[in-house]
């Protein structure tokens, strides 16, 4: 399953997606049930046959728009829900919002063409956990599913760039002031959410500050009670822009 989605590579030297996230946990005794909803049944059957080759993963519904991925989302109660950006009727981002309702332990991939940072920044408000460009390979879908199940954030390090060079940008261009005051972060709190923003698992963050895995975890579980937010992903956009996290 080396082929692609039919998009170019854009050359980026590493290939493959960033992970922001814990290390994969054990093997799951069930299989991880997806929803793939896109506009386009040819490229919908193309996806259920490539993870219908994968044992760990089961496509268990299909939707053509965000409204039926809505309907759909609380009928099924996916694991996973890999989602087109734009459609028609009722587009991916604004579909992510209900979908968390209805289905709250469902984890969103945006899979699009798509690369303005717009729909990236978007979607993480939105509360994806992954954003993917469509030109990834087929074994790299499979893995990023395993991923976000598991408990990370993915994205095409195009769009990480992308999106590191946006909120440098704003934070650069604007000194507006905030509304409410930020929570405030410990110092080692905010050294662990600078090597979150770098990419690090926890297991790697353990080593760089000597401390346990399990010590990272509670750190990153507080970060994110504070900030009142979901996952890694949103932490780091979000101390971006209030400054908390500085981008040099």
């Amino acid at each position: 399953m080396a082929d692609s989605f039919g998009a170019t590579h854009d050359g980026d030297a590493d290939g493959g997606v960033v992970g922001m996230g814990p290390e994969a946990g054990s093997p799951r005794k069930e299989p991880i049930r997806v929803l793939v909803v896109d506009d386009h049944a040819l490229f919908r059957r193309g996806l259920e046959i490539v993870l219908a080759a994968e044992e760990d993963i089961q496509v268990v519904g299909e939707a053509g728009d965000g409204a039926e991925a809505v309907d759909k989302a609380a009928d099924l109660l996916p694991d996973i829900v890999l989602m087109d950006v734009r459609m028609p009727k009722r587009g991916g981002i604004e579909a992510c919002t209900s979908i968390k309702e209805v289905a709250p332990s469902a984890k969103i991939i945006m899979l699009t063409i798509s690369d303005e940072e717009a729909d990236l920044y978007d979607a993480i408000k939105a509360g994806a956990t992954g954003y993917l460009l469509k030109e990834i390979s087929t074994d790299e879908v499979a893995t990023a599913i395993r991923a976000v199940a598991d408990g990370q954030s993915q994205i095409s390090p195009s769009m990480a760039s992308k999106l590191l060079t946006e909120f440098k940008s704003m934070i650069q261009r604007t000194d507006e002031r905030r509304l409410v005051p930020a929570p405030r972060l410990t110092d080692r709190e905010l050294e662990v959410l600078k090597l979150v923003a770098t990419g690090m698992n926890n297991r790697d963050i353990a080593k760089e500050l000597f401390i346990s895995e399990n010590t990272v975890k509670n750190h990153v579980r507080n970060i994110l009670e504070k900030l009142q937010l979901h996952s890694r992903m949103e932490a780091v956009v979000y101390a971006m822009r209030e400054k908390i996290l500085e981008i040099r």
